[in-house]
Parts: C-alpha cells; sequence; structure tokens
C-alpha cells in the first residue's frame, strides 16, 4: 500500500469565494431569455403564465411520475406549459455549473442538499421565505426537512423546497436469509455473519454488494459511523471522520470487497448495484428507499425487506443525515410566478404523496406523511419511524460547504476505489478526506466573519 498525501492540498480547488466572483461576472454578461428561464441575474416575476422549464435531478429514474405530475399541474393550470428535461443524477451538478457561468438555467430544477450549497453560494437561486409564508404550503412541511435544507444553503435563507427524505436502507433477500437460516441484518455483527455465510463464490453468490462506483462515500460514511458509534461529524472545528474509532470501522467494511462482495463492485454506481442486486444472488444491498419500487419488480412479493441501518452490538443506531432532496425557483427565471405555482403543485398534498409512492420515500408534506401508503409500505414506515426516534443519533453531513459537493466526490470518489483495491490505506483515505474538510470548514467560517 501506498500514500497519497502529497496530492491533498496540491490538489485543492479555488475557494468558493473565487468562484462566487467567477460566475457572478459571467452570468452578469449572460446573453437574454432564450425562453429556457436563463438571462440575468434578477429575473422577472412575469404574468404567471407561459411555458416554464423544469429539471429533473434524477433524470430517467423518476421521468415517468415526473410527466404525471407536470400532466395534472398543466390541467389545473391550463395557462402555463411546463418543459421536462430529463438530466442523470450523476451528470446534474456539473449542468448546473455550467448553465451558472454560460447562460441557460431552467425556471426550477431538482436540487438535493448535497449540491445546494455550491449553487446558493453563487446567487443563482431565490430566497423562497416569503413565497412560501402566508400560502398553501406554510405549516404543511416536514420541519426537519425545511431546517435541513435550509442549513445546506448556508442557515439562513429557504433556497430550495424540500420534497423528500431519502433514508439509507439494507435491503435483504429474506428467501436468502430464511434458507440459511440467518437472522435479520438488524445489527452489524449479524450483518458481518450473514455477509459470510452467503458467499459462495464458486458458485458466484455473495452476501453484500458494495457501492465502489459513483456516490460511495455517503455510503462508505454511514457504514463507517454505524459502527463506530461516533455520533457527530465534528468535533470543535476539527472533522470526525478520521477518528481512530472509524479508520478502524471502514477497515472492517472494506476489506468484504471481493471476499463477500462480487469484484465488480469497485465501478458500480447505483444503477448497477441496484440491477445486480435485482437479478442475482447477492444477500443484502445498501442503498435507500428509492430502489423500493426496482426490487419489488425484479424479485416480487415476500422475498426482500428493507430495514433502517444496523445497530451496534449494544444496540446504538447511528446514521447520516438523510439526504433531503427539494426544488429550487432560478434567481434568472423571467417567469417566476408560473415556476413557483409548479413548485407549490409539486410539494402539495396530492403530488408529493403520488411522487414519494412511487419512489418510496418520505413525503415532505405532512399531509401527504400521513397517506394509507406510508403505513403500508414498511421500508417507508420503518425509515419514518427511525427518523423521529429520540435514541437514534444523527450525524449531519456538512451539506452548508460550498466545497461539500466536490470533496465528497471528485476529490475523493477515486481514493475510495483505491482503498478497495488495496492501493490505498483506509487510515489515508480518511487522513486526506479530513484534512480537505477541516480546510474547507476554516474557509466557510472565514466567510461567515
Amino acid at each position: 500500500m501506498f500514500s497519497t498525501r502529497s496530492t491533498r492540498s496540491s490538489r485543492r480547488r479555488p475557494t468558493a469565494g473565487l468562484a462566487l466572483t467567477a460566475a457572478l461576472a459571467l452570468t452578469a454578461t449572460a446573453c437574454g431569455d432564450d425562453g429556457s428561464g436563463s438571462g440575468g441575474d434578477k429575473g422577472a416575476e412575469g404574468s404567471g403564465t407561459g411555458r416554464i422549464t423544469f429539471w429533473d435531478n434524477n433524470g430517467g429514474v423518476r421521468t415517468d411520475i415526473w410527466k404525471e405530475i407536470i400532466a395534472d399541474f398543466e390541467k389545473k393550470n391550463p395557462d402555463i406549459k411546463v418543459k421536462y428535461v430529463s438530466i442523470p443524477a450523476e451528470s446534474v451538478q456539473s449542468k448546473y455549473d455550467t448553465a451558472i457561468q454560460g447562460g441557460g438555467l431552467p425556471d426550477v430544477g431538482g436540487v438535493g442538499a448535497a449540491m445546494l450549497a455550491g449553487i446558493a453560494a453563487q446567487g443563482a437561486l431565490e430566497p423562497l421565505d416569503k413565497r412560501l409564508d402566508g400560502g398553501p404550503l406554510a405549516e404543511k412541511l416536514s420541519s426537519s426537512m425545511v431546517e435541513n435544507v435550509r442549513a445546506a444553503g448556508g442557515g439562513k435563507e429557504l433556497f430550495t423546497v424540500p420534497t423528500s427524505a431519502n433514508n439509507g436502507t439494507l435491503w435483504y433477500r429474506t428467501d436468502l436469509f430464511e434458507a440459511a437460516g440467518l437472522d435479520a441484518p438488524t445489527t452489524w455483527p449479524k450483518f458481518y455473519e450473514a455477509a459470510e455465510k452467503l458467499t459462495d463464490k464458486d458458485d458466484n453468490k455473495f452476501g453484500y454488494t458494495i457501492r465502489g462506483g459513483e456516490g460511495s462515500i455517503a455510503q462508505a460514511l454511514d457504514a463507517t459511523y454505524g459502527q463506530s458509534g461516533i455520533a457527530s461529524f465534528w468535533d470543535g472545528d476539527k472533522t470526525t471522520v478520521n477518528d481512530p474509532k472509524n479508520v478502524e470501522a471502514l477497515e472492517k467494511y472494506v476489506a468484504l470487497y471481493k471476499k463477500s462482495t462480487p469484484s465488480a463492485d469497485v465501478n458500480n454506481d447505483f444503477k448497477k448495484m441496484v440491477a445486480q442486486w435485482d437479478s442475482g444472488d447477492i444477500g443484502m444491498l445498501s442503498h435507500n428507499l428509492g430502489s423500493y419500487q426496482d426490487h419489488l419488480k425484479a424479485l416480487g412479493e415476500g422475498k426482500f425487506r428493507g430495514l433502517p441501518n444496523p445497530t451496534t452490538a449494544t444496540g446504538t443506531r447511528v446514521q447520516l443525515s438523510n439526504p433531503v432532496d427539494g426544488l429550487g425557483l432560478f434567481k434568472s427565471s423571467k417567469k417566476k410566478a408560473a415556476a413557483w405555482k409548479f413548485i407549490e403543485y409539486a410539494a402539495s398534498h396530492e403530488a408529493n404523496s403520488k411522487w414519494n409512492e412511487s419512489a418510496g420515500a418520505i413525503p415532505s408534506n405532512t399531509e401527504a406523511a400521513k397517506d394509507k401508503w406510508v403505513q403500508d409500505s414498511e421500508p417507508t414506515r420503518l425509515a419514518a419511524e427511525a427518523l423521529n426516534d429520540g435514541d437514534v443519533k444523527i450525524v449531519q453531513l456538512p451539506y452548508y460547504l460550498p466545497d461539500w459537493n466536490t470533496i465528497s466526490k471528485a476529490d475523493n470518489e477515486p481514493n475510495f476505489q483505491k482503498v478497495l483495491l488495496g492501493r490505498m490505506s483506509a487510515k489515508d483515505f480518511l487522513d486526506t478526506l479530513a484534512e480537505q474538510l477541516n480546510e474547507a470548514q476554516a474557509e466557510w467560517k472565514k466567510r461567515q466573519q
């Protein structure tokens, strides 16, 4: 194994302050309105009618349900037409960044908590507090989700209306567990026992599938903090990510690779990982509530379950802050009034319930969260109960850092693959991550002064 410490400081990005200056300079010289909502920093309210453009930040996965909601909205608002644009989750961040700098932003777009800070820091999003107050959504949105996205946007203004929470879930094949005489993987010791016992490499059967490709960092950290029991991401101004207990936990987790997991996992993003689990003889999968419908179609009722992340042997459950998705109104939009009507409808009881039932996620609309399907869907119900359980310790990821998305994706996903392949130690990986996070935190705090 070798150290990559020399790559840390030399590969740092320009600070968010410099990025903000450049982005504002570019957007200030952007060309006029092209009908997609771009064309100027301040935009305009418009007449409340006309065509607006909506970017789906999980295109291809949720396309069908969004088209259904759009059709419902247009029936209720015949003087507004919505142009739907499907953008895959893995490329939406770069799409937004390019449009912020060169023009062409939509009127409305899906903006999850993980990318919110970077977009908000560039001044691209319209503050929404005044629009929300006194409207049909006032007092109808989950307070915890609202505070989650408020914190992710910097802690002061609300830059996105939350639509769903998508808790981490451990999916397991009940048929395979029963055949092997295994208990449900409710604790980490039971998880590791099952991963070993359900693996038969000669027969191409594995106990677990690990995420090594795009999106791997959050899953790895969820397993790391879940095992260590550390309940805070920060200790003062220093991150706990490289605490010795976390190093030990990550070492144990990555040791599963190729021992109890397929070798292809090193390159698997969530789509490939989910497809592999649905079609093969793999015992367990860590993903989120969003893959429920995929499992149901592939495996049918009675062959799988989704549980909240395992507890420690002593019964303590620690999990990362649940990723909250939302809809943002872009400041450059020339039709903000019409765009806001669409956001209000998408987060209403009817539409929010329909979207989250399709995704198996937790609704942000408090009325939708009481609908029968939530109680009937065991994974969603258990996730919601775990989320609201006072005994669960939530590790809040620093979504408010403008550098968070870059650090957790572009900078460290390749490093995590090196860890899986034995080319980098878990300690060096977490030390590298910690140094970048500590630097980003210091920069952020300096800008708050």
